[in-house]
C-alpha cells in the first residue's frame, strides 16, 4: 500500500503572535482583520449547524445556504489579501434574489415587527446566525476604517443579516409556529 505524506495542521508559526495573510504577509494575531475572518468563520460554522439542521422540506434553502457558506469563504480570503478572491456583484444580487423571492413566498401575515428570537429549535439557530452576521457585518465596517474594504463585502453581509432574519420567519411559518411579539411596556 502506497504511503501518502501527512500535512500537519499545526504549522507552529503562530507561537509568537503572529500569522500570514493569504498573500504571504505576517501580521499580528491581534489585528482588525483577524476578527472579521473570525466572526464570518464564526457566521459559517453557525450556517454549518443551520444546513445540518434543515429538513428535507427545506431542500431549496439548504442548497443556497451552501452557496452563502461558499462565498464566506471567498469573503475571508479577500479579507486575508488573496490575489485570487474577490466578491462579486453577482453574489450579492444573488442574494437580494433570493431573500427577495423568499419574502414574496411568506403569507401576506408575515412579522415585519419585532419577535422575541427563536420560536423553533432551527428558528433559533437561525437567529444566532443572524446575530453572528451583524457582529461580522461590524467588525467589518471597524476593519475598513484602517484598510480598505470592498463595498460588496459590507452591503453582502448586510444583506445576509435580512436573509437570514427572513429564512427565520419562512422556516417558523412553514412549521406552523405563532411568533410571540415583542410588546413594548409603557413603563420600559
Amino acid at each position: 500500500m502506497k504511503k501518502t505524506t501527512m500535512i500537519l495542521v499545526s504549522t507552529k508559526t503562530g507561537d509568537t503572535g503572529k500569522t500570514g495573510l493569504a498573500n504571504g504577509q505576517r501580521i499580528a494575531k491581534s489585528n482588525a482583520v483577524f476578527e472579521v475572518i473570525g466572526d464570518i468563520d464564526e457566521l459559517n460554522s453557525w450556517l454549518g449547524l443551520v444546513v445540518v439542521k434543515l429538513e428535507s422540506s427545506f431542500e431549496e434553502q439548504k442548497g443556497f445556504l451552501l452557496k452563502v457558506q461558499d462565498t464566506l469563504f471567498y469573503i475571508g480570503a479577500e479579507l486575508a489579501n488573496s490575489p485570487k478572491a474577490h466578491l462579486t456583484k453577482d453574489h450579492l444580487s444573488e442574494l437580494e434574489k433570493v431573500a427577495t423571492e423568499l419574502q414574496e413566498s411568506m403569507s401576506d401575515n408575515w412579522y415585519t415587527k419585532f419577535l422575541l428570537p427563536g420560536g423553533t429549535e432551527l428558528g433559533a439557530w437561525l437567529d444566532i446566525s443572524r446575530t453572528v452576521c451583524r457582529r461580522a457585518e461590524r467588525a467589518a465596517w471597524d476593519y475598513s476604517e484602517e484598510s480598505e474594504v470592498s463595498a460588496i463585502i459590507l452591503k453582502y453581509l448586510n444583506r445576509l443579516s435580512d436573509y437570514l432574519y427572513l429564512l427565520r420567519c419562512f422556516v417558523n411559518q412553514a412549521l406552523e409556529f405563532e411568533e410571540k411579539k415583542f410588546i413594548r411596556k409603557d413603563n420600559a
